[in-house]
């Protein structure tokens, strides 16, 4: 199969697999994908999984029209892709391996040997030219071992990325990408959102038209989408609005407390529930569900004064691999010594930022009256925000919005006449009471200026504590004057007719201007509030909240030259003076001396 007129397909699928890594259930096989550059130099990436040697060689030969190849490119070592590196070299005596320090140590344990007179070690930014092609090495450790590294080809502007964007499933399986993709993700990498984290910041500065991983399909179109999503994995954020309730029942008594619970969250307007039976589903989709929703409700009784085995298992490889940013809802059922909640709390109290909602179910043997008013009220503080956003039952003139307001940061919105608009601001204040006034300072050189004193109005939106740094490149990164910030957002509109975020928030107003203050390079502009609306109880999040658990870390570390102190983008060697930062597009006024 060709991928470009240089690059071929080599690698192999296996139909007979039922769990990779002995353990994920994998209907539809799985692929060992293995490519091939064609150029004055010839380099082959990875190899496959020891069953498929002959098939992969085969497949090489068939490739390689008689030629031999000069470079084995090894990205990963886990033997899936790493079974065949003596097994090529002894059929290609002549060619070179080439790979991270690290991985030639591991090959020494796997094979007993580092081929020392035969390899190239490469690390970050390291080049390899083929000709036409010229390969720049990256390192991505813990993606998810340490040596792994994943390469550049500029000529057809493909990204080799090791096991990223990879998915469970034989290339040839017809299923949804994002479904297989995440439960692998979740599964195989979930545990290192920030190291993906990183690898993707480093991607963002290439022009990429073709994703090869080592499993799962080859990706040539709507990159965007592929990437949005593993921004959203690795952020920890919220994939999709709804509730998953994972659960576990001995004789059906809790089972009928989360079948009540699921309808009285549909009736509420909760826009999904997914529910799973922990005792009967794959454990490894129940996971999936878990990171891809914002909140969760566990379900389970008392057992041997602790939890069934099977909630157990589920929380630990929540807590295994990171599980963060949730709202957390706990159903508990015993018979004479109720411990599930507290079990449940105190195996979860490790993991950031979880907020537990105030209203808990406690059942004693059987479902009674109590029990199904505490499941409604349940129902009532999970689906606040959904009731909030639909507008019909909410009140829209509570005042309590105002004190969600602190030197926060918040995304202010507006719409020009042709298209929504919005920006990242942490200059709004309120500034009387009687009446409610608030102030919002812009800068003039902002589009959303322009706009809003033209319309003379705007929706500030407060940004909670969950919101993922795509939030602030979307809306902080890019002019509104020639970006469609909403696009691909779930418009939502208040009586203004102006957007405000379907997430993210925990309240937005929408005010009308009634006076500005020309603060020279900046407006005041002096508010009346029109409408207000609280959509969750989640903190705001401040300034200094965004610096140290939202805003990546720039990898500076061995690195000399400058980091853009926007988005933290590291710029090797001298800065010129009319450098643009290809991520955050601020210019080298915004950029500081790696540590100065």
């Amino acid at each position: 199969m060709k991928i470009t007129n240089d690059i071929v397909y080599v690698g192999v699928n296996d139909k007979k697999i039922d769990l990779f890594e002995g353990q994920y259930d994998v209907p539809n096989g799985m692929a060992y994908n293995s490519y091939l550059i064609l150029d004055d130099k010839i380099a082959v990436m990875d190899t496959v999984d020891r069953n498929f040697t002959h098939e992969w060689l085969s497949n090489l030969d068939a490739a390689l029209g008689g030629r031999s190849p000069d470079y084995l490119v090894v990205q990963h070592m886990e033997p899936d892709h790493s079974a065949n590196i003596v097994n090529f070299m002894k059929n290609y005596p002549g060619a070179t391996v080439v790979s991270s320090e690290k991985a030639f140590r591991m090959m020494s344990n796997f094979f007993g040997t580092d081929f020392e007179d035969r390899r190239i070690v490469v690390g970050e930014g390291s080049t390899l030219p083929l000709g036409r092609h010229t390969l720049t090495f990256y390192t991505a450790p813990m993606v998810h071992w340490p040596e792994v590294i994943v390469t550049y080809d500029d000529a057809d502007r493909v990204l080799f990325s090791a096991d990223g964007f990879g998915k469970f499933g034989a290339l040839d399986a017809d299923e949804d990408w994002a479904c297989e993709a995440r439960r692998y993700y979740f599964g195989i990498v979930g545990k290192y959102g920030a190291q993906v984290g990183a690898l993707l910041n480093k991607a963002a500065a290439l022009d990429i038209a073709t994703i090869c991983p080592l499993h799962g399909p080859i990706l040539t179109e709507n990159l965007g989408y592929y990437i949005d999503l593993y921004k959203t994995w690795s952020s920890y954020g919220v994939e999709t609005d709804g509730v998953v309730i994972a659960y576990t029942s001995v004789y059906g008594n809790t089972k009928k407390a989360v079948d009540m619970l699921a309808e009285e969250l549909r009736i509420r307007g909760c826009p999904k529930v997914a529910v799973n039976d922990l005792a009967r589903c794959d454990m490894a989709e129940a996971v999936e569900d878990a990171f891809r929703y914002g909140k969760i409700v566990l379900a389970t009784t008392t057992y041997n004064a602790g939890i069934f085995p099977f909630m157990r298992e589920f929380i630990e490889h929540l807590t295994e691999m990171g599980f963060k940013n949730k709202t957390v809802g706990l159903i508990e059922n015993g018979s004479w010594a109720p411990l599930a909640v507290k079990t449940m709390k105190g195996m979860l109290e490790g993991s950031k930022n979880l907020t537990f909602c105030e209203n808990a179910v406690h059942i004693t043997s059987a479902m009674n009256d109590k029990n199904r008013e505490e499941i409604k009220a349940l129902a009532d503080e999970l689906c606040r925000d959904w009731i909030a956003q639909r507008g019909e039952t909410v009140d829209k003139h509570d005042m309590k919005a105002l004190f969600k307001i602190g030197y926060g940061l918040y995304v202010v919105t507006s719409n020009d006449g042709k298209r929504d608009n919005g920006f990242i601001c942490n200059t709004v204040t309120q500034v009387t009471s009687t009446p409610n006034r608030v102030a919002v300072t812009i800068n003039k050189d902002n589009y959303s200026y322009h706009v809003i004193k033209e319309t003379g109005i705007m929706n500030v939106n407060c940004l909670s504590v969950e919101a993922p740094f795509s939030v602030f490149e979307c809306f902080g990164f890019r002019s509104g004057r020639n970006t469609d910030k909403f696009e691909g957002w779930e418009k939502l509109r208040s009586d203004n007719c102006l957007c405000f975020l379907p997430k993210y928030i925990n309240a937005f107003m929408s005010l009308k201007v009634e006076d500005e203050v020309d603060l020279g390079t900046h407006g005041m502009f002096v508010c009346s509030v029109e409408e207000a609306r609280v959509i969750s109880d989640r903190d705001t999040m401040t300034y200094t909240y965004y610096q140290e658990n939202v805003k990546p870390k720039p990898a500076t570390e061995g690195k000399k030259g400058w980091v853009c102190k926007i988005c933290g983008y590291v710029h090797e060697g001298d800065l010129p003076d009319d450098f643009v930062c290809p991520l955050c597009k601020h210019g080298a006024a915004d950029f500081e001396p790696i540590g100065g």
